[in-house]
């Protein structure tokens, strides 16, 4: 299986036509993720690497039926952006951006509760379920499909630990960029039951940072709730 993506994800990319988002819209395409609309407001009627471009996200959603979306906008723009996919009910939204105002975030995260929107990010790499789809911009040729369930923080160390597994044979569920910045929109311990629940995936690894209590929440779920072995990873004892 995998989760949060897969072969049943229609894909909107907010800010497709920028250059981020063109580059990497292509290479979500060639991946084989389902991309079915772009949006960027002024631009609408317009087709960048054959897909239709929106002026809108319910725009898009009414016309394409896409389930998700990832924002390629930058951080003062992100507040405005993720409010639209979650004011059109996309229920997974994936923000990208890093740097984003605290308060921004906080309003966003609260709204996508409200909504039953599942918020990931800021400042997160994306979701990818190795041979099925990609949400995001990270380098999938290190990715491989396999048991592991992957969420990180960091960037950087979850493509790290995924090359050493790569190498060693050893294939991966979904990975999952929860976010570096201070508050993300989904916290590890929310996550936790979709792969405990995932037949594909049988065990877990967990990559945080210093800052923050998330990696405790999810020890104690892990604890009361979690039957498949988790392996985790703090790097750091404190902030520079």
């Amino acid at each position: 299986m995998s989760i949060l993506v897969g072969a049943q994800t229609k894909l909107v990319v907010q800010g497709m036509t920028g250059r981020e988002g063109v580059f990497h819209t292509e290479q979500m395409l060639a991946y084989g993720t389902n991309v079915v609309a772009g949006v960027t407001p002024g631009k609408g009627g317009q087709s960048v690497l054959g897909v239709p471009v929106f002026n809108t996200v319910r725009e898009a959603v009414e016309e394409t039926g896409a389930n998700a979306s990832v924002l390629f906008v930058p951080a003062q723009h992100l507040k405005a952006s993720a409010m639209e996919a979650i004011d059109a009910c996309v229920p997974l939204v994936v923000t990208l951006a890093e740097h984003t105002p605290v308060q921004d975030i906080m309003y966003c995260r609260l709204l996508a509760r409200e909504r039953g929107v599942r918020l990931f990010g800021p400042n997160s790499f994306g979701i990818i379920s190795p041979g099925k789809s990609k949400v995001g911009f990270m380098a999938h040729s290190i990715f491989s499909p396999g048991p592991v369930g992957l969420m990180s923080r960091s960037a950087t160390n979850c493509y790290e630990t995924v090359y050493l597994l790569t190498q060693r044979g050893i294939g991966q569920s979904t990975c999952i960029g929860i976010g570096g910045d201070m508050i993300p929109g989904t916290s590890f311990s929310e996550v936790l039951p979709d792969f405990q629940q995932d037949a594909q995936t049988e065990v877990i690894v967990i990559i945080g940072e210093i800052g923050g209590s998330g990696e405790e929440r999810a020890a104690e779920y892990i604890k009361a709730h979690v039957t498949k072995p988790v392996v985790a990873l703090i790097a750091g004892k404190n902030a520079p």
